[in-house]
C-alpha cells in the first residue's frame, strides 16, 4: 500500500467482542464469508480475523453508484469462497474513522487486510476477472503464514498431563531433584517430547543457580584461566537476567583456553542457549562469536 497505515486507533482489544457465532452453512469452522463491520466491532471482525484467514474490506458508501456494481461481485466471490477469506463490508459514512485508519480518498476502496496489516488494496470498479486475480495473488502472499480458519464447535479444554503436574508440584516445594526426576520419566518413555526437555533443562539450571556463590563474578574476575569459576559467575549473570554478558563471558574463556577445558565451556554454553528461544537475536549473535572463537 502507498504510505503508512495505521490502524492502531481502532485496536480495541479490552471492550472488543469476539467474532460472532457462525452464520454461513459449508464455511471452514463456521465462518461467515460476509460480514458488515462498525467502529466497534473492527477489532474482531478484521484484525483479529485476519489472523486467521485473509479479510478483504469493502469500504462503500450509500450515495456511491460505482460500490452498486462492486459490492454484488464480492459479495458473491465471498461466498464462493466459503470462509477462505471474509468480505467485511464497511459503510464509510457511518464509520469514518475506519475510512480515516485507511486513507480512503474515494469509494470504492478495497483493502486486503492479513495479520492485522493492509497487504494491498485497489480503488473503483474491477471485472470479475480482474478480481479473481487480485483474490489468488493475495491467497499465495499469505500462504501457510495464518492459523486457518477455526475448527467447530467450543474448544474443549485438554486434561492436564499429571506427569508434567507432579514435575511441576516438585518445582514449586523446591524439590529439584523431584522434578527432574519427573521429566526424566517423562522422556524415558518418550525420547522426542520437546516440553520434558526444555523442561529439564530449566530445572537443571535453577537446581545449580541455588548454590552460586554471592561473589561468584567477582570470584570469576579475579581468576581468568580457572574454568570452574567462569561457569559459575556465568550462571549468575544469567540467573540476573543478564545473558548476553553470561555468554561473552565463556565465549572469552574459549578463546583463550584448549583441550579439555575449552571443551567443557563450550558444552556449557550450547546448554545455556537451549534455556532461550534460538531465534532471539542475542543468541544468534553468541552463536557466531562461538563459531569464530573456536575456527
Amino acid at each position: 500500500m502507498s504510505g503508512a497505515v495505521d490502524l492502531a486507533p481502532l485496536k480495541e482489544r479490552a471492550s472488543a467482542p469476539p467474532p460472532p457465532p457462525p452464520s454461513a452453512d459449508g464455511a471452514p469452522g463456521g465462518i461467515a464469508p460476509i460480514v458488515d463491520v462498525t467502529e466497534a466491532t473492527f477489532e474482531a471482525e478484521v484484525l483479529q480475523r485476519s489472523s486467521q484467514v485473509p479479510v478483504i474490506v469493502d469500504l462503500w458508501a450509500t450515495w456511491c453508484e460505482p460500490c452498486k456494481q462492486l459490492s454484488p461481485v464480492l459479495e458473491k466471490l465471498a461466498t464462493e469462497a466459503a470462509g477462505r477469506w471474509v468480505l467485511a463490508k464497511v459503510d464509510v459514512d457511518a464509520n469514518p474513522r475506519i475510512a480515516q485508519a485507511f486513507g480512503v480518498q474515494s469509494v470504492p476502496t478495497v483493502v486486503a487486510v492479513a495479520a492485522g496489516q493492509p497487504l494491498a488494496d485497489f480503488q473503483g470498479v474491477q471485472p470479475e476477472s480482474a478480481l479473481r486475480q487480485w483474490l489468488d495473488a493475495i491467497a499465495q502472499a499469505v500462504d501457510g503464514k495464518l492459523s486457518g480458519p477455526p475448527t467447530t464447535g467450543e474448544p474443549t479444554e485438554q486434561p492436564a498431563d499429571p506427569r508434567f503436574v507432579a514435575a511441576e508440584q516438585a518445582l514449586e516445594q523446591g524439590d529439584f531433584d523431584g522434578a527432574e526426576a519427573a521429566y526424566n520419566l517423562i522422556l524415558n518413555s518418550e525420547p522426542g517430547n520437546t516440553e520434558a526437555k526444555s523442561a529439564l533443562r530449566q530445572v537443571k539450571f535453577l537446581a545449580r543457580a541455588q548454590n552460586i556463590p554471592a561473589d561468584a563474578i567477582a570470584r570469576a574476575d579475579a581468576a581468568p584461566p580457572d574454568l570452574d569459576a567462569q561457569l559459575a559467575a556465568a550462571d549468575a549473570e544469567l540467573f540476573a537476567q543478564n545473558p548476553e554478558a553470561a555468554f561473552e563471558r565463556i565465549i572469552a574463556f574459549v578463546r583463550r583456553s584448549a583441550g579439555d577445558d575449552r571443551t567443557a565451556a563450550r558444552t556449557r554454553l550450547l546448554e545455556l542457549f537451549e534455556l532461550f528461544d534460538q531465534a532471539e537475536p542475542f543468541v544468534v549473535a553468541a552463536r557466531r562469536k562461538l563459531a569464530s572463537a573456536l575456527y
